[in-house]
């Protein structure tokens, strides 16, 4: 199989290194515009070579987006345009409504499978891709009636390969879920780490008094701008959703403690404990839901 993945930064470089290692791919090739990360993609053996896209699309099996949402919406048209019959396309990008809107009329369309693998660290570049970041994770295939069965048969394939479950539904559906369970955690993070340097100017003192709460909780402010705006931009209406619920319990929460009802305090605690209880009867779910593809 060979595989060619647009973008070698942590997405793209840590399935470059699960597809050589599983044997999936036998040849891969990389794309990518920023010179350093190319340096870097070369210094660590992640792709067998560095081609131009238009070059790199050509006589290729799967062609993997692994670029920020706004690039997606780019390029994803040309790669179509420039595939021949035998190839396959996906994405990785953490919104898909308004993307798979860019391309819903394309000719070419029944060759793409758009996805979302829910995998990743705070870090980006090539130098962050690691073996095994997709593993026991679940990947969303979007509005999979919509691709064709020899292209649906190859993605499958990848993500077994990856070690990822695999959950099917709508992009409309994946893009309020999303808003809930990965873009809010992203918001929240970054709000918590303005407020915190707001409030402590003196850096010594925060990193004096951080313990492995404040920095579990803050990880993912350390997360990249550019790759985080766009999806903020293209999901706004859920994420906005979202955030109007959050505020809401934040609410609940100062009431609460304005009022000094410790009881409640802990009733409201203790409902959120329960996550615990769903995420695991969840996950147990996750793998037998029936995929309703073509």
């Amino acid at each position: 199989m060979k595989v060619t993945i647009v973008g070698l930064g942590l997405i793209g470089g840590s399935i470059a290194i699960d597809l050589r290692a599983t044997g999936f791919a036998t040849e891969i090739i990389g794309v990518d515009n920023n010179p350093e990360h190319v340096m870097q993609t070369n210094s660590r053996g992640l792709c067998d070579e560095i081609l131009p896209l238009k070059k790199a699309i050509q006589n290729t099996d799967i062609v993997i987006l692994a670029i920020p949402v706004d690039a997606v919406l780019k390029v994803l048209p040309q790669v179509l345009d420039g595939i021949s019959a035998r190839t396959t396309v996906t994405d990785m990008g953490s919104t898909k409504a308004v993307i798979l809107a860019k391309v819903a009329r394309h000719p070419k369309r029944k060759q793409y499978v758009a996805t979302h693998p829910m995998a990743g660290t705070e870090f980006s570049g090539p130098l962050a891709a690691v073996r095994g970041l997709f593993q026991n994770r679940t990947t969303v295939i979007c509005d999979a009636e919509k691709s064709s069965a020899r292209d649906l048969r190859r993605i499958d394939a990848l993500y077994d390969a990856l070690g990822m479950r695999k959950v099917y539904m709508s992009s409309t559906e994946h893009d309020m879920h999303a808003a809930f369970v990965s873009h809010l955690s992203h918001i929240s993070s970054f709000a918590l780490a303005n407020t915190v340097l707001d409030k402590e100017r003196d850096v010594g003192t925060i990193f004096n008094l951080a313990g492995g709460g404040f920095e579990s909780t803050v990880r993912l402010a350390k997360s990249s701008p550019e790759m985080w705006n766009p999806i903020f931009s293209q999901n706004r209406e859920h994420i906005l959703n979202a955030l109007d619920l959050y505020l809401e319990h934040l609410q609940v929460f100062r009431e609460t403690l304005q009022k000094h009802k410790p009881e409640r305090v802990i009733k409201l605690m203790r409902k959120a404990n329960s996550i615990k209880r769903v995420l695991q009867s969840l996950n147990e779910k996750l793998s037998d839901k029936p995929r309703g593809a073509k």
